[in-house]
């Protein structure tokens, strides 16, 4: 067992976020979490990563109680987190950021192996600066590379999806689909997209701050989505759907 969380509760401004989460997530998964807006997903990640600290509950991670650990902490026990926008850095490169995220010298060969494994150029990217002049899908790419370079144990992201255009997207989900190729280890992305969904090998539901279901993406789509729930992922899957050519 990777990652266990033991009747984790959080509550702000007398609005309860999280209600008694109970979760457990083997090594080497790849895992969605969807739900509709405010129900509590970015939350619950962002207490995995130390981010936000949950009122009540456990955290095990590896073994290890890591509940009261900061995000250093975590990070070095092997957890890593991707915002919904990737940060940019006026004056770093991309090698320097590749650099950086591998905590070991690594050569511009290598940078650059790493860049085409995520589907960039790496001629053109290497040497360029991670600031405005790089497009949503182009930061999230690099992101990707990154994350690829620290060989986490677990390695979450945070709607992915969120600020690039459709292209962008069709793109990033081949990158999504070789995950296990690149990262070694276990993958938690929360989305609300249907293809994204359909990669995993769990789908988790979250309403209302509680799991309500736990599936392969057929069966939380078929009957918990589309039959059930008003949201933001049902929407979703009717313009995924309608895009697809007659």
């Amino acid at each position: 067992m990777l990652l266990e969380l033991q009747n984790i509760s959080y509550k702000r401004d007398g609005k309860k976020i999280l209600d008694n989460i109970n979760l457990k997530i083997d090594i080497d998964k790849f895992i969605a979490i969807t739900g509709p807006n405010g129900s509590g997903k970015s939350t619950l990640v962002k207490i995995i990563m130390g981010i936000k600290k949950t009122d009540s509950g456990k955290i095990i991670f590896n073994g290890k109680d890591i509940t009261n650990l900061s995000i250093n902490e975590r990070a070095n026990l092997g957890i890593s987190f991707a915002f919904q926008q990737p940060v940019k850095f006026k004056g770093i490169t991309v090698y320097d950021l590749l650099r950086m995220a591998g905590r070991k010298k690594i050569s511009k060969k290598e940078a650059c192996e790493i860049l085409s494994k995520v589907g960039l150029c790496a001629k053109e990217y290497v040497d360029r600066e991670v600031n405005s002049s790089l497009s949503g899908g182009e930061l999230k790419r690099i992101e990707i590379a990154s994350v690829v370079l620290r060989k986490s144990k677990l390695t979450i992201f945070d709607e992915p999806e969120a600020g690039i255009d459709l292209w962008s997207f069709n793109n990033l989900i081949e990158v999504f689909a070789n995950m296990r190729q690149l990262i070694k280890g276990t993958t938690i992305i929360i989305s609300h997209q249907e293809k994204i969904l359909n990669i995993a090998d769990e789908v988790i539901l979250i309403k209302n701050g509680k799991i309500v279901n736990i599936g392969t993406s057929k069966d939380i789509i078929d009957k918990e989505i589309i039959n059930k729930t008003c949201c933001k992922l049902k929407n979703n899957i009717k313009e995924e759907k309608s895009e697809q050519p007659n």
